[in-house]
Formats: C-alpha cells, structure tokens, sequence
C-alpha cells in the first residue's frame, strides 16, 4: 500500500472513530446479580465502558463491590434503598447514616447519580411502605442535600398497575385513592427537587398472540386513539403517553419520565409463547433505535427519554419461570444472547496474513418490509455513525432514489461494519442475508474521497473481519 494511501486510510478510520465516540447511545441497563455465575463487576464495568455504548446502570441495592467496581469510569449509576427500610428512612438521623454508608465512602469517584427508593412500593400489599415512601423520599433527599450531595436526586419505579385506565392513552389517568393523595403530592416533590418520575413499562405483560407485532415494534396496523386521531404502531409509545395522559390530569405533565426498567425474555416455558430469540430481539432492537432517535412518544414529541433495559445478564438463580431467568442481554461471559445494537467495534492491529472471508454474503430487506421500518432503519445506522453521503443527493448510491435502495447500501453497510455477524442484519426483523449481490453495478466506479481496497488489505484491522468492498452496494 503506498504511503498517500495508508494516511488516507487511518484519515477515514480516525474520522469514523470520532463519529462513533459522538453518538454514544446513551441507554442504561438494570445490573441484577441473582447468579452465581456472574462475572466480577469490575470486569462487568470495563465491559460495558470498553465494549458498549450503554453509559447508565440501575442496581437494585447498594453493593459495595458494584459501587468500588465502577469508580471512575463515567458509567452513572442509579442505587436503590431497599422496601424494608422505608419505614426507617422517614427519620432524618436514619436517613443521614444511610448516606453516610452508601453513598459517601463512593461518590463522586462513582458516579452516582439518584436514589430509587424502594421498587414498585404502590403495587405492594405492605400498606406500612406506601403510606411512607413518599416521607422517605423527602427525609432522604434532605440527607443527600445536608451532606453535600445535592446532584443525587430521589425518585421511585412504579408499574403501570397504578393506572386505573390505559387504553387509549389519552385517557390514562391514575387509581382513584393513589391518585390525589400520594401521586400527585409525590409529582409535586419531584418537581421541586428537579428528579424524574420512574416507571416500569413493559409490554412483554401486555402480549397476546395478535398484538404480538404491535409489542415488539414489528409492522403492524396500528391502534387508533380516536380522542387525538392518532394512530400507535406499537404498544411502548402507548404505554408512555398513557402515563403521561395520567400525569397531564394532574398538571404535571412536565415533570420528565425515567424508564426504569423494560426489556423482553429470550426463552421461556412451552406455556409462553411469547418468550422467543426473535421477539426480545426485535423488542430491545426497536426499544434502542427508538430511544435513540429521540423523537419522544405522539403526545411529547422530541422528548429524549432515560431508558434502562432489563437485564445485562441471564441469572440463573432467579427464581419463578424460566422467563425470569431470561431477560439478559448477556450470557455471563459477556457473549451477547442476540443483537440488541448496543454493542461497540473493537480496534485491532492489521494482520500480517488475514484469513480471506469464506463466501460473499450481504444484508438486505425483507420483500415484506414497508417503507417505514426501512427508512427507520436508515435513520438508525446514520444516527450510528455509519456513513451515509453515497445515498444523499449527488452521491454514488443515491439513484435509484427509493426507501429500499438506500436501505440496501445502509443495512449492508452496518452489516459489513459490524463483522459480518448474521444477527447484525436482523433490523427487528425487517433484514435477511443472501449470498446474492444485489449491486446495481458489480463493480462501481468511485471517487478519490473514498478508500478503495482489495479484499484482505484491511484484513484484521476492524473486529478482525471487516473490509472495505471494491464498490458500494447500490440494489436495484
């Protein structure tokens, strides 16, 4: 390779780096540790830091080594008081030294960032933790600020089992008896102190054999709300504005919505049907591109939601169904269960002799996939740092100018990006792989501006796999 060309090359390379580096996704996970086969979590904090663009985690306790393990890696971090110490917590010296053992031997070196007190308390048949939690959250808060911590808000996860009506989401609002007497002065609070309002949707409890693509952000009909003529192609966005319908009835539909926990099993009993590969991967698929695009929900459009996935591992000490030991998004060794496009490129050093990739294989669409998943697809991969000027106007790829042109050369190209795994070319559904080039123009001429390749010259140098093909894939 000549000199001009190697700088041309590690040009490109530094500038796609930068690109990734710029559009961290910015999604969270809950860290669960019912396993006893679970990695060390400092190695769980350099994974997710090194190999992942997941920047947030929820713990569901106050673990030391969890804390200590994730000092200093700009990972934030959401701990959780307990249910039972509720009733303690409402006494300020309590709530004082709770801080002081949890959260002031590792703040700020671990990036702490709130406090969910308790989880789903309003669903509970304790009466004892719903009629403090509220007093708690204030006691606590006061304890966090007296100490100096006044960057640590305080909130709490609730289900939606506390909306009295959900469906359609205009019309949410909350249980009578919840809701004046503790949500809305809870709503109140939260405002004041600046935190967020946590909830817990999710619609793998929602499915039923004919909604199953509604749940899972697969193409469907859609569910027309006739309040706002509005029509939802999938049941998260309805669960969301249902909980903001709710809040809006009380006047505070400002006050930001945190999703605390959501995600969907990979595997399940023969007596759950819905707990495939395929629909947990087309959900946290579709959950990620969604958050990603911070395009909000129908009623609050262009809000930018904290979303936690449920779980970063397959625990296998979970009690209940099998479903509930299946909702990682990682076996315990870090290999990823399915693609839940959270995943980083690992850079290494070229090879001296690269293996040649057996067999051409490219990434497509379905014939079945409608213009709009595709073009969702499209603006998922661009937003990800993969290049996409040949498909804007005057580039190499632009004609034939359709949706399914363009989303042939940007799934191929994620698709090549990432390895050439099959899973990256799943698209929640919408992507199949062929060993047909589909190319308009088997061997495309291209401009100087790109770096053009034989295959093996690159060999090694992204995910050991990745080459830069002779010609755009441009599908007729």
């Amino acid at each position: 390779m000549s000199k001009s060309s190697s700088t041309a090359l590690l040009l490109l390379l530094t500038s796609f780096i930068l690109q990734l580096a710029a559009t961290a996704i910015a999604i969270g996970v809950n860290y669960g540790t019912l396993g006893n086969n679970l990695p060390p979590p400092a190695e769980v904090a350099n994974f997710l830091a090194t190999k992942t663009y997941i920047d947030r985690i929820k713990i569901f306790d106050t673990n030391p080594e969890i804390l200590r393990g994730f000092a200093n890696t700009n990972i934030s971090v959401t701990v959780t008081a307990g249910n039972g110490d509720i009733p303690a917590l409402t006494k300020l010296d309590t709530a004082r030294q709770w801080v002081a053992a949890n959260i002031a031997p590792y703040y700020p070196q671990t990036k702490i960032i709130r406090v969910a007190v308790g989880n789903e308390i309003l669903q509970s048949a304790v009466k004892e933790w719903i009629y403090n939690l509220l007093l708690a959250m204030k006691t606590l808060n006061q304890a966090l600020v007296d100490a100096g911590f006044k960057d640590i808000k305080v909130s709490t996860p609730h289900t939606l089992g506390f909306l009295q009506t959900s469906e359609p989401p205009s019309e949410g609002r909350f249980r009578v008896g919840y809701d004046k007497q503790i949500i809305a002065p809870m709503l109140q609070f939260l405002r004041e102190t600046k935190s967020v309002f946590m909830i817990n949707p999710y619609p793998y409890f929602g499915y039923s054999p004919k909604m199953e693509n509604y749940a899972v952000f697969k193409a469907n009909q859609g569910l027309y709300d006739k309040n706002t003529r509005i029509t939802y192609f999938n049941m998260f966005d309805a669960q969301m504005d249902a909980v903001y319908s709710a809040m809006k009835r009380l006047g505070y539909g400002d006050v930001p919505i945190v999703v605390a926990e959501t995600g969907w099993p990979s595997a399940g009993d023969p007596d759950q049907p819905a707990c495939t590969m395929e629909n947990a991967r087309s959900f946290n698929w579709g959950l990620v591109r969604h958050v990603k695009a911070r395009r909000g929900t129908p009623l609050m459009p262009n809000r930018r939601f904290e979303a936690y996935i449920f779980g970063l591992f397959n625990e296998n000490l979970k009690p209940g169904p099998t479903a509930e030991r299946n909702f990682g998004l990682f076996y315990p060794d870090f290999t990823p269960v399915y693609d839940a496009a959270i995943m980083k490129v690992t850079l290494t050093q070229p090879t001296q002799n690269p293996s040649p990739i057996a067999g051409k294989k490219y990434c497509v669409a379905k014939a079945e996939a409608d213009d709009k998943a595709l073009q969702a697809n499209i603006e998922y991969v661009c937003s990800k740092g993969i290049d996409c000027k040949p498909i804007q106007a005057g580039g190499a790829c632009f004609d034939p100018n359709t949706v399914r042109s363009h989303a042939a050369f940007i799934m191929n190209s994620y698709y090549n990006f990432h390895g050439r795994q099959d899973f990256n070319c799943d698209f929640g559904g919408t992507g199949v792989i062929t060993t047909q080039n589909p190319s308009k123009t088997a061997m495309a001429t291209v401009s100087t501006r790109e770096i053009v390749l034989a295959d093996g010259e690159m060999g090694g140098f992204i995910n050991s796999r990745l080459r830069l093909e002779k010609c755009y894939l441009c599908a007729a």
